[in-house]
């Protein structure tokens, strides 16, 4: 959905979304945080909430929120303070949330993103540490319910943005540097499909220069996909509900992929009913600006800063550098490419053309791809050197990703080796302009068609194996 009114209205999205962080153990206990274990197995005393038992805090849980506090450019507090978010579900053992509430650790900061050709950015307006809940299990063919609290207790950064989105397409372009932004800086794994990168959105849609309207959260977007289905559902519904004379009531809503609507699960709550207040066995958190600059020093080179490094050192224009800078791996596939040919847009435009289309297709990840950066560099190299035309490359390359090998031995087998011997060139040019007066003619009557049918006889004569570019060169030469 664009950025343009929706028949009248104007779409208004925020969103809040829970990246789990990438430690080991949970954020006030050393329970483990693996995915995927038996039900209970992973929850200790603390995480259960069993009398007399205390938090105490994760540092790793903490560097990660600095982390990510200064990949965007936020305040990161010195002095932040924990609270207890008071609800009563099956799968909250203590009967509270452990979370940040009027002093978050992170505060402020800024996303920029592309949409197309145009600029973006979105504000921040916190990112807060708090402890997930456990899991209800629904085993609707025996009629029962289960708790799994192995989740209960795993660190969470919650990210809350200002409500800057306009669309659907502004929306999931923003999670996806988002996504982006904290996998490349390794605070969390980014995997959607086991919740942990789960996002809310919350929607509205008012009159132009009107008041805000009145939100509802879309709640556990676990695709980017599904993720602009809901919101442009939800955003449907609201103009309709509002022009059939219905007012919009606050609620949670849950996207159904399956029929593509949301559907109210409750009525949503407001900061007052949790009953926030300090939670009395967590000391403040306090980060002293010796650790903050020891984090900063220990960072890895941010995307945006290496793209343009890229440009700098490389040479490469902005787009061949933010796409190579969307994933650490490919970043780092394409600098060993570039420093092992010293060709850096050739290996930009083959890592984005040939090596993109077949890992895409074969869904396998950089770490994995059959064609290691040596290898590719050593094929760029032999384009290079004008050992073997491109199209010729391209069934190099086809038989390295299936097959493995060294590219000049293949290269030998399949006879692939470009023509680049003047004499013998020169030949096949005369014949090929005796046989073909009128198109000598057509070009010297300034038809520039015709010397493309010259130069596609000469390849065709030297069966694809004459260097284009050196035919070219001859062609002009004799027909000066």
């Amino acid at each position: 959905m664009s950025a343009k009114l929706v028949q009248g209205y104007e779409v208004v999205i925020g969103f809040e979304t829970h990246a789990q962080l990438s430690t080991h153990s949970k954020i006030f206990s050393r329970a483990p945080t693996a995915f995927g274990a038996e039900p209970n197995t992973q929850a200790c005393a603390v995480d259960l909430a069993l009398p007399g038992t205390l938090p105490v805090m994760n540092l790793g849980a903490v560097e990660r929120a600095i982390q990510l506090g200064l990949a965007l450019g936020s305040h990161i507090a010195e002095r932040s303070i924990f609270a207890r978010k008071n609800y009563f579900y099956p799968d909250l053992p203590k009967g509270y949330q452990i979370s940040q509430f009027e002093i978050p650790v992170v505060q402020g900061g800024e996303v920029s993103f592309l949409l197309g050709d145009e600029k973006k950015t979105v504000r921040l307006v916190r990112a807060h540490l708090e402890e997930d809940a456990g899991k209800s299990l629904h085993e609707d063919f025996i009629g029962q319910s289960g708790i799994d609290l192995n989740r209960a207790g795993t660190p969470l950064l919650e990210i809350v943005t200002e409500p800057d989105m306009r669309s659907s397409d502004e929306a999931v372009a923003y999670a996806k540097k988002l996504h982006e932004i904290v996998t490349w800086i390794g605070i969390c794994d980014g995997n959607m499909q086991e919740g942990s990168f789960r996002c809310d959105a919350n929607v509205s849609v008012r009159k132009p220069g009107a008041a805000l309207g009145t939100r509802r959260e879309i709640k556990n977007l676990n695709s980017f996909k599904f993720m602009q289905q809901a919101i442009d559902y939800e955003v449907r519904w609201q103009i309709e509900e509002i022009e059939d004379g219905r007012e919009i009531q606050q609620a949670t809503v849950l996207f159904n992929p399956d029929t593509g609507e949301t559907r109210a699960m409750r009525t949503k709550e407001d900061a007052a009913d949790y009953r926030y207040f300090p939670d009395p066995d967590l000391p403040p958190l306090v980060i002293g600006r010796d650790w903050v600059e020891r984090v900063r020093s220990e960072m890895v080179e941010l995307p945006w800063v290496m793209a343009a490094r890229f440009v700098q050192d490389y040479g490469l224009p902005e787009y061949d550098a933010a796409t190579l800078t969307q994933s650490m791996a490919t970043a780092d596939y394409f600098e060993a490419t570039a420093k092992a040919c010293g060709q850096p847009k050739l290996a930009s435009n083959w890592i984005m053309g040939e090596v993109s289309r077949r890992q895409n297709s074969s869904e396998v990840a950089v770490a994995q791809l059959p064609v290691s950066s040596a290898i590719l560099a050593s094929l760029i190299g032999r384009i290079a050197d004008g050992t073997i035309s491109n199209n010729a490359a391209k069934q190099v390359f086809d038989t390295l990703w299936s097959e493995g090998g060294e590219v000049d031995a293949i290269i030998e087998a399949k006879g692939l080796r470009q023509m680049n011997d003047s004499s013998a060139l020169e030949a096949i040019i005369d014949e090929v302009l005796a046989a073909n007066a009128k198109n000598v003619e057509e070009f010297k009557a300034g038809n520039a068609k015709a010397f493309n049918a010259l130069v596609g006889q000469a390849m065709k004569a030297s069966k694809g194996k004459a260097n284009p570019a050196q035919v070219n060169e001859m062609l002009k030469q004799k027909l000066a």
